[in-house]
């Protein structure tokens, strides 16, 4: 294997979840350069590949789908924050959740669409058909989230996007 596809691999074995642009700026390898040997490495499985929710994540091939997909979540700001607070508080009420983290309702909404499509998140119902919050896996969640320490773009960029749709959602002052 190539010294290149040899950083790259070992970028995204240390990086489980990593997206694309990510990957380039991390390996300060040109993009096509990256393109070509992640396609040989998938090629060769030495590197799994999922697409989720509009970025394609690179993970070791000994994920599984439940850690690529909670790994995928966790790597955007807000959904992490979210899954921060249900680890530090516990089960919580959506409203609760929002305002703790600082995001409107839709927000919260939209990552939670994801977070419970890819088995992070309950939403259990009480006899008064309330909503609570509950992590499905929350030891393993933690473990995930331990793992992933974004990097000061992906910071912006999460929070850019955050912005964005509280602009759209008519909650920005």
């Amino acid at each position: 294997m190539s010294t290149t596809r040899t950083r790259i691999a070992r970028h995204v074995r240390e990086n489980p979840g990593v997206h694309f642009n990510e990957l380039v700026r991390g390996t300060e390898f040109a993009p096509g350069q990256v393109q070509y040997h992640l396609r040989q490495l998938i090629g060769a499985e030495t590197v799994s590949v999922e697409e989720l929710y509009g970025r394609t994540h690179y993970f070791p091939p000994t994920f599984d789908e439940w850690q690529r997909g909670a790994l995928a979540l966790v790597r955007r700001e807000t959904s992490r924050d979210v899954i921060g607070h249900l680890l530090e508080y516990g089960p919580t009420a959506p409203a609760t959740v929002a305002d703790d983290v600082g995001i409107a309702r839709s927000t919260l909404e939209w990552h939670l669409d994801h977070l419970v499509e890819q088995d992070v998140v309950t939403k259990e119902r009480d006899s008064r058909n309330r909503v609570t919050l509950v992590l499905s896996r929350p030891d393993a969640t933690a473990e995930l989230l331990a793992a992933v320490s974004p990097s000061l773009p992906d910071r912006f960029l999460d929070r850019f996007t955050r912005l964005v749709d509280d602009l759209l959602a008519g909650d920005v002052e």
